[in-house]
């Protein structure tokens, strides 16, 4: 059967839901309150979202595994009157960033058919992501890191320093991270928000070449969803460490947990998304107010189009934004 493309008029929207959000959190940048700032998104996230003229699940959330009340797996959102499509949201990726006052928080939400994003369970996954424009194959998530830096600067034509690879800053990825510097390869690390990390693949602009590491599974199939409008390449694979991580993910349909998937794998179809800057990064501008202004900037990106928008956008009416709640 054929993809079912998403109405143009609900790629817009998402953008104002991803606004909406961002703003929300905004208020709490520097509080040092990350519950706060989370719930604070996720408030404005699942109003603007139920205003939608949709009939919506979410698929990728976060009530597992935090204790304030999140737009959860299963949760149905949207009017009701309209296309059935699968949500993957973030509405704040980066809470400790916000809360710290740190750089490259996001709003993030993507939107596809029914049934065409994977419903990953809350554990971690093994990811590699490269941006557009690379034969198919270049990486491998099971090659040696070194192995696999060489490989995008064969592709790039350019000598092995010059690539930079965006890293998750664990304990867990001390050999990584060892194995990447000795192949000559720059590192960049991140302290939080493997989405944005692995979404700079995707902007030559930011300097990063490609992403590796562990984080959760999640925010890779968001992540895929980005590199699925961008033409960009993913592998991941999910790491369960109890008999319970694999019951969960059984229940969501998961059976092979050795599966090594394709960003088209974990979000197949016309996939839409938007992230809006919570805190100024190397991507996207945070939230700036001035006087009775606010100042939003958005990427939006539709896989069956291709088209990436950059929306800096004016909003005049600071109340209707609950900033100053």
């Amino acid at each position: 059967m054929a993809s079912k493309k998403i109405d143009r008029s609900l790629t817009l929207e998402l953008a104002r839901v991803t606004e909406r959000a961002a703003v929300a959190a905004a208020k709490l940048i520097g509080r040092g309150d990350e519950k706060a700032a989370d719930q604070a998104a996720v408030d404005a996230m699942r109003r603007e979202l139920n205003a939608l003229n949709i009939d919506g699940e979410v698929v990728i959330g976060e009530g597992e595994r935090d204790e304030a009340p999140m737009l959860y797996i299963g949760e149905k959102v949207g009017t009701g009157d309209g296309p059935k499509v699968d949500i993957a949201l973030d509405p704040l990726e980066g809470t400790t960033l916000t809360a710290k006052g740190m750089g490259n928080a996001l709003a993030v939400v993507a939107m596809a058919e029914g049934g065409s994003l994977l419903n990953a369970p809350d554990v971690y996954m093994d990811k590699i992501a490269i941006g557009g424009g690379y034969p198919a194959n270049t990486v491998d998530l099971d090659a040696d890191p070194a192995d696999n830096v060489k490989a995008v600067a064969k592709a790039k034509g350019v000598d092995v320093g010059l690539v930079n690879v965006c890293i998750l800053d664990r304990p867990r990825h001390a050999e990584m991270i060892g194995k990447v510097r000795e192949a000559g390869a720059r590192v960049t690390l991140i302290s939080d928000g493997d989405i944005a990390g692995v979404i700079h693949c995707t902007d030559p602009s930011t300097g990063i070449d490609m992403y590796m590491g562990t984080g959760g599974a999640p925010e890779g199939v968001l992540a895929a969803a980005a590199l699925r409008c961008t033409g960009g390449q993913m592998q991941g694979r999910l790491v369960t460490t109890d008999e319970g991580q694999k019951e969960r993910a059984r229940k969501m349909g998961i059976e092979d947990f050795d599966r090594k998937y394709t960003a088209e794998e974990m979000a197949s179809g016309d996939v839409v998304l938007s992230a809006t800057g919570v805190t100024t990064g190397s991507m996207l501008t945070g939230i700036v107010q001035q006087g009775n202004e606010i100042w939003t900037d958005t990427l939006l990106m539709r896989s069956s189009t291709g088209t990436i928008r950059w929306i800096k956008a004016r909003h005049t009416d600071p109340d209707k934004f609950h900033l100053n709640d």
